[in-house]
């Protein structure tokens, strides 16, 4: 039988598996029904969480221990990573701001900050970097880098001159920012932020709208928290004279994207593209016959620049075929069914298994998870067997 080449590439599987454990998942799966393939286990990320952990173990990095403020304002122990040549280092918003660091009942943006991730970055300007990677992904907050701005020296005023907090409930209310004790190793530093989404800060596609209702707000907060991020905007923009809302990423972990973008002269990078690249992604695929990619959900969201679209992107470019393993493939209605087989088709997929076995809710569906996730690979791989049993008859 032909051996062929398998590249294993998967995202996480969010509140369920990492992208490590998902990888190694699917290979052991894969290799169990199809043992003459190779096999290549590539964990990838997009920028949300798990990326500075993907990028620790690509580069036999380091990670250095933090004490930073949560989303709420509460004292815990996180991290930063350093890269394996010492020079660069990574922050992972979620680490500090992140969604997962809160109860369900804990969230909201109008009351979250991205504090802690500024108190990583300052942390790591103590310690004498100055090459930053920022994985903005996974966030609990919608305060437009307020938090992260404040703990670098920002100060935000309101149309009395008063200090405001950081938080998504002050955006509305910004009349001035005074940044005379903003940190002066900003200017010294580069930061490229790795973003999985690419919304642009404010309206229907923007950080409020798309994503607040996950971080705990009401229809009405949404619109709150949107015509705040407006008038956050023009303030930050009439400062600096530049406008930066419409920047593909700018809305990104609820405008934390925007925020570096104005306050810290970053530069938005697809996250999957900054992962890709520190992986060498283009030499695993060499002479590859499939890739194997997945993830928690397919939605609508994975076309916005998550790890799915991203590798779909380059085996269409390769003409790879490509298989998606995901927990859940979102219905396709009759009225979204024409578009979204457009947009699918340009991102260059070719085939999508839901790993999920019967219907089922959220939490059977993630305490199974990882005997799901084998169940699915071996029998793609039977799938393969089988297929490549009719090819050699039609060459024999």
């Amino acid at each position: 039988m032909h051996k062929i080449k398998i590249l294993v590439c998967p995202d996480k599987f969010k509140d369920c598996l990492s992208s490590s454990k998902a990888a190694q998942i699917i290979a052991q799966g894969i290799s169990s029904s199809l043992p003459n393939a190779e096999v290549i286990s590539l964990p990838m990320a997009d920028g949300g969480e798990g990326t500075a952990e993907v990028l620790l173990e690509a580069t036999d990095g380091r990670k250095k221990e933090v004490m930073v403020s949560d989303p709420l304002g509460r004292i815990i122990r996180s991290y930063y990573v350093i890269l394996g040549k010492e020079k660069t280092a990574v922050i992972e918003m979620a680490a500090a701001s992140g969604l997962s660091l809160l109860l369900p009942e804990e969230r909201n943006p109008l009351l979250t900050s991205t504090y802690g991730t500024g108190e990583l970055i300052r942390t790591a300007l103590e310690d004498g970097f100055r090459d930053f990677i920022v994985a903005i992904g996974g966030s609990a907050t919608n305060d437009g880098g307020m938090g992260m701005a404040s703990a670098l020296g920002a100060r935000f005023l309101d149309d009395a001159g008063r200090e405001l907090p950081p938080c998504g409930g002050s955006l509305g209310k910004v009349r001035a920012i005074d940044l005379s004790e903003m940190d002066p190793r900003v200017c010294e530093s580069t930061f490229v932020v790795a973003s999985d989404v690419s919304n642009p800060l404010l309206g229907p596609e923007g950080a409020a709208r798309v994503f607040g209702a996950q971080k705990g707000a009401t229809p009405r907060e949404l619109d709150y928290l949107d015509k705040g991020m407006a008038n956050y905007a023009r303030v930050v923009e009439g400062m600096v004279g530049k406008g930066f809302s419409d920047i593909p990423g700018a809305g990104a972990a609820g405008g934390l994207g925007f925020g570096l973008i104005a306050f810290l002269q970053a530069k938005i990078t697809p996250g999957v593209e900054v992962v890709m690249e520190a992986l060498r992604f283009e030499e695993k695929m060499d002479g590859c016959d499939l890739i194997i990619t997945g993830e928690g959900k397919l939605d609508v969201q994975t076309t916005y620049g998550k790890t799915v679209s991203g590798v779909a992107r380059k085996a269409k470019d390769r003409g790879i075929p490509l298989v998606i393993l995901a927990g859940d493939i979102e219905e396709i209605t009759d009225a979204s069914l024409e578009r979204e087989i457009e947009v699918l088709e340009a991102h260059g997929y070719t085939a999508f298994i839901s790993i999920t076995p019967a219907p089922m809710n959220l939490k059977e569906a993630l305490t199974g998870g990882e005997r799901y996730l084998r169940f699915a690979a071996e029998n793609l791989g039977r799938l393969l067997r089988i297929g490549m049993g009719f090819r050699e008859q039609d060459h024999g």
